[in-house]
């Protein structure tokens, strides 16, 4: 059960400030002590913009990840860049992103980076919020690698990364993460094609030594790439395989499917928590407390609230900051009027 009824989250991602916005494409004219009070003002950016909308769980923003997957590229060992080949002009796409060929078995001997971030927020976040860490699986995190010529396929590779996000999970713990998102977008978008079953073992296989030490998550979306999806719109080809995830709360999109597919949390309920994305991030219409309160009318006919959180779709990282502030505190009202 939630600890808080029709509680109050996001995914992981915040928006970057303008300031960052500019300083990351400029980090050469910036020192290491520049660089590392850049960091902390963004996090207290971040945690202050949540805090002030109102919500229950917060993260740091993911204010040090420039990419979804790549940022956690520069961890890893055995990667070469390919970003020559990716689209340069045109209507953004997931083929502007660049992909990364494999040239020598995979590890990460210092980690993700992931307790770090963990700990800057735990060190920076006021009392009593419930804080939340966020890290993309393996599967998700192999999809911008090409195998070349060390691994046979994706699956391999994922394989490979499962030890490495593993580890990182188990060091979260370590360092007090009393909850923890493992996102894979990549299993959704892809459900309708692939061998569900080998999603849920994959998943299982990765949380199992983290599983009852901290409260378990996993994000479920179609892709938001510049406020684009890339997978099949439809949760229906993760029924019933992704019941047996191995998880406390599953979170996917809806007001993408226009709460079509909104009976099906009913299934998901009966297994786990259910949040549900009641915020659309690709649109910059600002939901009012009485949309979103309705939207979380359509949740309770079929998610009790003691199993209810409500978020927005997807991470608000493609999402104009002062957008995201009134959609945020926007949900946060509605919820606690509903409660």
């Amino acid at each position: 059960m939630q600890p808080i009824p029709i509680k109050t989250t996001v995914v992981g991602s915040w928006p970057f400030p303008s300031w960052l916005e500019f300083a990351s494409e400029n980090l050469d004219k910036f020192g290491p002590a520049d660089i590392n009070e850049m960091i902390e003002d963004a996090v207290v950016n971040a945690i202050h913009d949540q805090v002030t909308a109102g919500l229950d769980v917060i993260t740091d923003g993911e204010q040090t990840r420039l990419d979804f997957n790549l940022s956690f590229y520069g961890f890893i060992k055995g990667l070469q860049p390919n970003h020559e080949e990716t689209r340069k002009f045109g209507p953004p796409a997931h083929d502007q992103r660049g992909k990364h060929t494999i040239i020598e078995p995979l590890t990460a001997p210092k980690g993700l980076g992931v307790v770090e971030e963990f700990k800057r927020l735990q060190r920076l976040a006021p009392e009593g919020k419930i804080l939340k860490a966020s890290i993309p699986g393996p599967y998700t995190l192999s999809g911008r690698m090409l195998a070349g010529e060390i691994y046979k396929d994706r699956w391999e590779i994922t394989e490979a990364l499962l030890p490495i996000v593993a580890k990182e999970l188990e060091d979260l713990v370590a360092a007090g993460a009393k909850e923890i998102c493992i996102d894979e977008p990549s299993m959704s978008c892809y459900a309708y094609k692939e061998d569900t079953k080998r999603f849920v073992d994959i998943f299982n296989r990765t949380v199992k030594n983290i599983v009852g030490k901290t409260r378990i998550g996993t994000h479920l979306c179609f892709g938001n790439y510049k406020g684009r999806s890339v997978g099949k719109k439809t949760i229906l080809p993760m029924l019933p395989d992704f019941l047996d995830f191995t998880v406390d709360e599953l979170h996917t999109e809806m007001c993408v499917l226009n709460f079509a597919e909104v009976h099906l949390l009913e299934r998901f309920a009966e297994k786990m928590d259910v949040a549900v994305g009641v915020i659309d991030v690709k649109s910059y219409y600002i939901e009012t407390v009485e949309d979103v309160k309705e939207r979380i009318e359509k949740c309770l006919k079929y998610v009790p609230a003691e199993k209810l959180a409500v978020a927005p779709d997807c991470g608000m990282s493609q999402t104009a900051r002062w957008a995201t502030k009134q959609k945020i505190a926007n949900m946060c009202t509605a919820a606690k009027q509903m409660r």
